[in-house]
């Protein structure tokens, strides 16, 4: 069985960064988003707003190691840090009063990722 290398090149970077983080932090949460980040993308997560709304506490922060979908609604003020993000979800997320941010971002703000929840 070969493994496919990943071809974009961001992603490859942000794989890296993630994996230097939690090495040097010892913050073992980013070596569990880089390795979801290293399968392949149709295994990634895809978590829908609707999911957010039922399982988020307001004012979490959330980490969705994929793709955050805009069905359903939010009325929850939440964080959300994703690899990618759809236009409508973005704009639900600010619309509730919570705001977005990319996983690059979100580990500079929490190098040690405390306070941060997983889903997907």
């Amino acid at each position: 069985m070969t493994l496919e290398k990943k071809t974009n090149p961001n992603l490859v970077r942000l794989v890296k960064y993630l994996k230097g983080k939690a090495r040097n932090e010892s913050a073992p949460i980013w070596r569990d988003v880089a390795g979801r980040l290293e399968k392949p993308s149709k295994n990634w997560a895809e978590v829908n707003l609707s999911t957010i709304q039922r399982h988020a506490k307001d004012g979490e922060t959330i980490l969705v190691p994929g793709k955050v979908l805009g069905a359903g609604y939010l009325n929850k003020r939440v964080s959300v840090g994703s690899f990618s993000i759809s236009d409508g979800a973005r704009k639900k997320i600010e619309q509730a009063g919570g705001s977005y941010m990319t996983i690059r971002e979100m580990v500079d703000e929490s190098p040690k990722g405390s306070g941060i929840r997983i889903m997907g």
